[in-house]
């Protein structure tokens, strides 16, 4: 078992997940708020990365990310180093691959949310800000656990883009993915094996944990109603 690359997936899926929180949830609340058929636009490209191959955007980023194009020039000249093929352009690679997985929960509960309680809201003088914190993340409490489980779980079973854009550097780009293809493709099963069921225990005991949150609301939303 690699637990360099163990250690290393675990912190890519915990930066990646706290980014795209912080980017989703505004997002989500324009998608839903918001007004505009440019909307639907902004929507479609957010959603682009779930039905782009990965391997199709990991070339893309590499090239924009590379010393070819005035991007990549720019920012090799202002961090001092290029972005691809180095932690940080994983990080990049990895907002961009997941953020439908941590915007769509959201979007779904935001959607969600009684449309008479929005109007309310707002004649008593509740700006955008207010209704997203103080109405909207409450009420869809279980949106946000499932976007950061699914956003977590999805950035550490990446592969193609971590391939296309990291490479296989042990220690600043090999994730628990590159370490899996690679024992298979040295036909080494038992290693193999091992490194899969990892992954396979991680997700199960989060989408546990997601799925066990969810009753555990539904069970106080009926104590709440037996007692009214």
């Amino acid at each position: 078992m690699d637990w360099q690359a163990f250690a290393l997936s675990i912190k890519l899926a915990t930066v990646t997940t706290a980014i795209l929180l912080a980017v989703a949830i505004p997002l989500a609340a324009l998608l839903v708020l918001g007004r505009g058929k440019w909307l639907a636009g902004i929507e479609a490209v957010a959603t682009l990365p779930l039905v782009l191959p990965p391997t199709v955007l990991g070339f893309f980023l590499l090239v924009l990310l590379g010393p070819r194009t005035a991007v990549g020039r720019g920012i090799t000249a202002l961090l001092g180093h290029p972005l691809a093929f180095s932690f940080s352009g994983l990080v990049v690679g990895s907002v961009i691959y997941s953020l439908p997985f941590a915007l769509q929960p959201l979007v779904a509960g935001f959607a969600a949310v009684e449309p008479g309680l929005l109007d309310a809201a707002r004649l008593l003088g509740a700006g955008p800000v207010r209704l997203v914190g103080s109405l909207l993340l409450p009420l869809a409490e279980r949106s946000l656990v499932a976007a950061a489980v699914m956003t977590f779980l999805h950035t550490m079973g990446e592969f193609g883009v971590v391939l296309m854009l990291g490479g296989d550097i042990p220690g600043a780009t090999r994730t628990l993915s590159i370490v899996l293809y690679d024992q298979v493709e040295n036909f080494d099963y038992r290693a193999a094996g091992l490194t899969a069921a990892v992954l396979l225990v991680l997700s199960v005991q989060a989408l546990v944990i997601l799925y066990s949150s969810g009753q555990s609301g539904g069970a106080r939303v009926a104590r709440g109603g037996r007692r009214d």
